[in-house]
């Protein structure tokens, strides 16, 4: 991940994202430097936008994040209040299944960026 942090502190600077600038920052970190990881990581960004990949990033999971969140947690509560009422545990069950979809679409948004970034 360092690696994906260094390109964009180079990119928010202004400066060029190369192997000389990409592993002096990483050397600068303290990063054992692997020049292979540096190479594909220049390669993979060639040809990207950061900027809009960034706010395209920052889009997906706050959009998704938010509803899943606000939707499950007062699901959950009621569940777990009505369970302890009436001792129906199916409804908190259903509540926590339907949170755990939301998470998985999450997970989708970061694996873009992981092939993006490399």
């Amino acid at each position: 991940m360092e690696y994906v942090y260094a390109a964009l502190i180079l990119n928010e600077s202004g400066e060029e994202i190369n192997e000389e600038n990409l592993t002096s920052v990483l050397e600068s970190a303290g990063v054992d430097v692997e020049q292979s990881r540096v190479k594909a990581l220049v390669a993979a960004l060639e040809d990207v936008d950061i900027e809009e990949a960034v706010e395209e990033a920052t889009a997906v999971p706050a959009a998704g994040g938010a509803g899943g969140a606000g939707g499950a947690a007062p699901a959950d509560t009621g569940g777990e209040e009505e369970a302890a009422d009436d001792g129906d545990d199916d409804e908190a069950e259903e509540a926590a299944d339907e949170g755990g979809d939301d998470d998985e679409d999450d997970g989708d948004a970061g694996e873009g960026l992981g092939e993006l970034f490399g």
